[in-house]
């Protein structure tokens, strides 16, 4: 096969950008014809309903983006190695470029495809793009991976950070297009159903929305350290919705950060290191994938954590209903917004994990389906973290107290306000946003009482450390 001349299939994954993004970069240097393409197959479809209704956003900024400098995002669906070689057949394409993913089922599934399209005769390359470090170039000294995250941020804290990619400007067109789906056909929206309307205000897709709020967290970044587990401030950067699906790059988010330390601004540290903590989630889902659906570690297997997601208090849970005005609010928040205030979700992930005993599976799943800003790595290792069932974990025995951290936290209420509606006599919009977003069948009103505590404060601490105390530590023993 001719490849010297032909076009380079560019197949876009969880990197909807134009900037910081090598694979597109190596693709424009060689100056042959891109067909830039996304691909609805089967780890697609299986996303939750949140997450995918978020991508349909995401790929409809991106396409346009794309058509603004003259090309085009080529929608196909299917087994994503049949679909690529359809595509090679129709264009003549001589190679296939893309950036890497790092779970597990999208490790095998390009594993495959490189090594059928490489025995083909098609070049493929595979670049990186969607972390700072690639997980097998960070290891201790004696050559492990790291269990730990703190000699981890150490270790890569004095690293040199490969500048970004540029913007970019052009991409070379094929002589003819080939065809595409209409991105209305896939439905991504369908398991939002009446949610949609109500999250989609908060919503602002695409990349350039995504520099946008980091210019707008630069602003304010000398009071990160102390804002962002205030739950009544505007203090977290609002970024992970934009870097889970790669409309920003993490290396455009460093070195904006650097340099907003070097020209006197405070805070760039303390927000690094949280960058970091994301990369270490994903170094530890690439050395133990089994982060995604077991217990990391494995003496936690035997706990006796509830499994049954019908349990009422576990509804109650999923409908933020539980009667702990903090967990509630958390919870309600996501429903309305999409996403969740992180010190808000260590809390209601306490509270499921310990005051109710539910295993961390059923609450990670829960957000899956949830959240705008879901990953698969992040999401898996806070849940185990809070848990205790995780590498580098929260002791297990600290059971999150919700009225303590709302006394920290969110010291006049605030947050309560602006999401638990119940009892007030003039609730907030947001507050009552939450009864427009939930499923009717759920049967909420916001001139309903609000629930007494399905499980107690002191009833599930008492319980969670008397299950504790049986339990067998081989850390502690």
């Amino acid at each position: 096969m001719e490849t010297e001349h032909s076009p380079i299939i560019l197949w876009f994954r969880r990197d909807l950008r134009l900037s910081d993004h090598p694979a597109l970069s190596a693709a424009v240097q060689s100056r042959r014809p891109i067909v830039p393409v996304f691909i609805l197959d089967d780890q697609v479809h299986a996303l939750g309903a949140a997450p995918k209704w978020r991508l349909g956003l995401g790929l409809e900024a991106f396409a346009q983006s794309l058509e603004q400098i003259g090309s085009k995002l080529i929608l196909r669906r299917g087994n994503a190695l049949d679909a690529i070689g359809d595509l090679i057949k129709e264009t003549g394409a001589g190679a296939v470029f893309w950036s890497r993913a790092y779970d597990p089922k999208a490790i095998t599934r390009d594993k495959q495809i490189k090594s059928t399209l490489i025995a083909q005769g098609v070049e493929v390359r595979s670049f990186p793009g969607h972390l700072l470090f690639e997980p097998w170039t960070i290891a201790t000294k004696a050559g492990q991976p790291f269990q730990v995250f703190t000699p981890m941020w150490r270790s890569v804290h004095g690293r040199d950070v490969s500048l970004p990619e540029p913007t970019a400007a052009q991409l070379a067109k094929p002589e003819t297009w080939p065809a595409s789906d209409r991105l209305s056909e896939w439905h991504l929206d369908r398991y939002m159903r009446r949610g949609a309307t109500i999250v989609r205000p908060y919503v602002r897709p695409g990349e350039a929305a995504a520099l946008d709020q980091l210019d707008a967290f630069l602003d304010r970044i000398d009071q990160y350290p102390v804002q962002r587990d205030r739950l009544d401030a505007t203090g977290t950067s609002d970024l992970s919705e934009y870097l889970s699906l790669g409309e920003i790059g993490p290396r455009t988010v460093w070195h904006r950060v650097r340099n907003a330390d070097l020209t006197g601004s405070r805070g760039g540290e303390a927000f690094l290191r949280q960058l970091v903590w994301r990369e270490f989630a994903y170094h530890l889902m690439y050395h133990w994938p089994h982060l995604l659906t077991d217990n990391w570690k494995p003496e936690w297997d035997a706990f006796p954590w509830h499994t049954n997601p019908n349990r009422p208090e576990i509804r109650a849970w999923h409908q933020a209903k539980t009667g702990i005005p903090l967990v509630d609010a958390g919870l309600r928040q996501m429903y309305v917004t999409g996403r969740m205030h992180n010190r808000a979700r260590m809390v209601v992930a306490s509270y499921l994990t310990k005051h109710l005993m539910t295993h961390w599976k059923i609450g990670a799943d829960w957000f899956a389906d949830c959240l705008i800003d879901w990953d698969p790595a992040s999401n898996a290792m806070g849940w185990q973290w809070v848990a205790g069932s995780g590498p580098d974990a929260a002791p297990y025995f600290r059971v999150f107290n919700p009225q303590t951290q709302q006394g920290r936290f969110d010291p006049n209420s605030d947050y309560l306000h602006r999401w638990i509606a119940e009892g007030r006599s003039n609730p907030s919009a947001t507050a009552r946003a939450y009864f427009d977003a939930v499923p009717r069948s759920w049967g909420h009103s916001h001139e309903d009482g609000y629930p007494a505590p399905v499980v107690g404060l002191k009833e599930g601490r008492a319980r969670a450390l008397g299950a504790y105390e049986i339990r067998k530590d081989p850390v502690r023993n």
